[in-house]
């Protein structure tokens, strides 16, 4: 297989990973979804109808009225009521933006500001701040009594096992 049938298999794949991600339709061109029927075309003179003619707006169907001609007026459509906003926790779109903003009330306030405090004020780990500053107390202690930091004989002789001398 040549170039341009793996730059076309890319395509494909590109187009159907689009469209699952995106829930974008399956028809239409390329990643556009399929276009609506489109509007009968209008005659709009500014000439008054003769008795004979019929009006432009009156040959026009109702849905191809513009605001302002005709009798009725249009009703208005509610967009979100159209295409809600899916935002994947629940079908009922009123649910479905609660469990959203729960989730990452949740999830971004408590979970990374009070997880961060609480990191924050865990112990020292593997007490190295405190066997600091018992290091410290206890060399300050020794300084006032004028001992050395360290004995002589901080270990018992008597309890080291040396190797012989003769093996190296």
């Amino acid at each position: 297989p040549g170039a341009r049938f793996w730059r076309w298999k890319m395509a494909a794949l590109l187009r159907v990973v689009l469209r699952r991600c995106c829930r974008l339709p399956a028809t239409g061109p390329g990643l556009l979804p399929a276009p609506a029927s489109a509007p009968a075309a209008r005659l709009l003179t500014g000439s008054a109808s003769t008795p004979g003619s019929a009006s432009a707006s009156a040959l026009a169907g109702p849905q191809d009225q513009a605001l302002g001609f005709g009798d009725g007026e249009q009703p208005e459509v509610n967009l979100y009521d159209k295409y809600p906003e899916y935002h994947g926790f629940s079908s009922d779109p009123v649910s479905d933006l609660w469990n959203m903003r729960m989730a990452f009330f949740f999830g971004i306030s408590l979970a990374i500001v009070m997880g961060s405090a609480f990191v924050h004020y865990l112990p020292d780990r593997g007490m190295r701040q405190w066997a600091r500053r018992e290091a410290e107390r206890r060399l300050k202690h020794l300084e006032t009594q004028g001992l050395p930091p360290i004995a002589e004989n901080y270990y018992d002789t008597e309890k080291i096992v040396l190797p012989p001398s003769g093996s190296e």
